[in-house]
């Protein structure tokens, strides 16, 4: 996986720097061009060009941003380097963990943790350099984020499989671990909008970029699995091992796939992130007015 990363990044980089390639001046256009107008030449001498205006252009991977924020990821911490006035390349990563407790469902009993580590790169473009809108098509290279859950059901209590109700046996209760992943789609496809340059084009040292858009992930994968444990009928009797008998587990699975039918629409998961980042030069006299 790690050489994988590497791979696309430095494919990220090689077609920005292409795009550079094509779009920016030479020295040596500059040399070749006509000569200068009536006024352009003094004595012995030849005249400065006039003063750049607007915003600082920047030289390629000149300087370099390095932030953190926030986002239903998680805490993220994110690097971003200059290719080009319009366009960065940016890398994130976010960390997450999370314990929830005496969630109850078709009378199961849950404790579950949120476990979300993932880390992506994506190019930031800029269409108007002096104000701070970009779009940013990229991918999650890595992607880790799930829920786990043990779950429990007391003894003498009920619970649902697939319209089927169930008691657990009063001296022998029910236990079980079921997994949520969003994560089906690994590689995925990420795009996302915002405000805010982490290397402003306008000066400026501080940034607190902001976005919103979406990872494609695909749909969320469920499993469950009941592991020990007794299911009786209602008297307390007739009473059989959930983990082996044939007609619990077939009702387990048929439960197990209305999970994954109501949840199938959703194959996207959300981004919403702001934070705030601090840019440097990489080399001295980076910045050209």
């Amino acid at each position: 996986m790690k050489r994988n990363v590497l791979f696309i990044t430095l494919a990220l980089l090689a077609t920005s720097s292409c795009l550079l390639a094509q779009g920016a001046p030479t020295p040596f256009s500059v040399a070749a061009a006509s000569p200068v107008a009536a006024g352009g030449y003094t004595s012995g001498s030849l005249a400065r060009p006039a003063a750049a205006t607007g915003p600082s252009s920047l030289s390629p991977f000149s300087r370099i941003a390095f932030g953190g924020g926030i986002s239903p990821m998680g805490i993220n911490l994110q690097a971003a380097v200059n290719v080009n006035q319009r366009m960065n390349v940016r890398g994130v990563g976010n960390v997450f963990n999370y314990s929830v407790n005496n969630i109850k469902t078709n009378g199961m009993n849950l404790n579950g943790q949120l476990n979300f580590a993932s880390a992506g790169a994506s190019l930031d473009f800029y269409p108007f350099p002096e104000h701070g809108f970009r779009l940013s098509p990229g991918m999650l290279l890595l992607n880790q984020n799930a829920v786990s859950a043990s779950l429990a059901v007391n003894g003498g209590t009920s619970f649902d499989l697939n319209g089927v109700t169930y008691y657990a046996s009063s001296t022998n209760p029910i236990t079980g671990n079921g997994k949520l992943g969003l994560n089906s789609r690994n590689p995925a496809f990420t795009m996302t909008t915002g405000w805010g340059n982490m290397i402003s084009r306008r000066g400026g040292r501080l940034s607190f970029p902001f976005e919103v858009g979406a990872a494609f992930v695909g749909a969320p994968t469920v499993n469950v699995a009941l592991t020990g444990g007794q299911a009786c009928d209602q008297f307390g009797q007739n009473c059989v091992n959930v983990a082996t008998d044939p007609t619990v587990q077939a009702n387990l699975q048929a439960q197990i796939q209305k999970y994954k039918t109501d949840i199938s629409p959703f194959q996207y998961y959300p981004i919403v992130s702001f934070g705030v980042a601090y840019n440097f030069n990489l080399r001295p006299g980076a910045a050209v007015k």
